[in-house]
């Protein structure tokens, strides 16, 4: 799409959802770009069709809790493209089930993923962006950075943690003008990412409309490239989330809850098995991995 302009941009969870979205989005000539995920067969499936479109692309599995992986990520990104303009922080996963029916190690993944993964990658890149004068750092943290999510809150957890993180980033950024922390904050998106996080409702789970196409938020996030803002909300849900946190949070909580357990104790709903945040997906090529708000 012309108006996204042609840029170095390393995407992580690119195999899936959202991060599959913005690399073929912005795959064009003169583009280059870095697909990292944990599924190489996935990965390798959007590179091709990027490269169709005229983007040079190198793809780079890589596992988020990894710091070391993802130290080497950036670098191979940097000797791939020269500079990076962009890195989209994509990777999360959620787990939905009362906070004292999830197993402990589950809570641990879904921060280990959704928080220290976004970590890991500001850490990796921001020696890259300082050394260069420039580059943009975005963030997709979801509504779920606003306000709370009972039955998920391991991933309120991460999403208001990885809110404060970036805030502070900005801050120590501040003397930096051309360096920019973005957070992009959709609502629930259009993937059957949440039927393959760990749930524990006993229940199959399905995202609630309004729902948003991944190509929305990807042109949000593309948009940042020539038009950096600190946050930008995707979608009425998220406005609607952020609006109604702000005015009353502690009533938006308890009227989530009360819907969520009405919602989870419906007749209708078949029973389903608990999914695996340890491992990608099977079919990931077609989800993005877990709750995404």
């Amino acid at each position: 799409m012309s108006e996204f302009p042609s840029a170095n941009v390393v995407v992580m969870g690119a195999s899936s959802g959202i991060g599959q979205a913005v690399a073929e989005m912005l795959a064009r000539p003169g583009a280059a770009l870095v697909l990292a995920a944990r599924n190489a067969d996935a990965l390798n499936a959007v590179a091709a069709r990027c490269r169709d479109a005229g983007a040079r692309v190198t793809v780079v599995p890589t596992d988020v809790t990894d710091a070391a992986a993802v130290r080497t990520l950036a670098e191979q990104a940097r000797l791939f493209a020269g500079t990076i303009d962009m890195w989209v922080s994509n990777a999360g996963v959620g787990a939905v089930g009362r906070f004292q029916d999830v197993p402990i190690q589950a809570h641990e993944q879904v921060v280990r993923i959704n928080l220290i993964g976004h970590m890991h990658d500001a850490h990796a890149v921001l020696p890259i962006f300082l050394a260069q004068g420039f580059g943009t750092f975005v963030n997709v943290i979801s509504v779920g950075g606003f306000c709370a999510a009972p039955y998920a809150a391991a991933y309120s957890a991460s999403k208001f943690g990885l809110r404060g993180f970036s805030e502070a980033l900005r801050g120590e950024l501040s003397a930096h003008p051309h360096i920019h922390v973005c957070d992009v904050c959709p609502g629930f998106v259009d993937t059957p990412g949440i039927s393959h996080g760990a749930n524990y409702t006993g229940r199959r789970l399905s995202a609630p409309p309004p729902l948003l196409e991944t190509r929305r938020v990807a042109a949000a996030i593309a948009n940042l490239l020539a038009h950096p803002r600190d946050t930008v909300m995707v979608g009425s849900g998220a406005w609607g989330g952020r609006f109604a946190h702000m005015l009353a949070p502690a009533l938006t909580a308890r009227i989530m809850n009360r819907v969520l357990t009405r919602y989870f104790a419906r007749a209708d709903a078949a029973p389903v098995t608990d999914g695996n945040l340890f491992a990608p997906a099977a079919d990931e090529g077609h989800v993005d991995g877990g709750l995404r708000t």
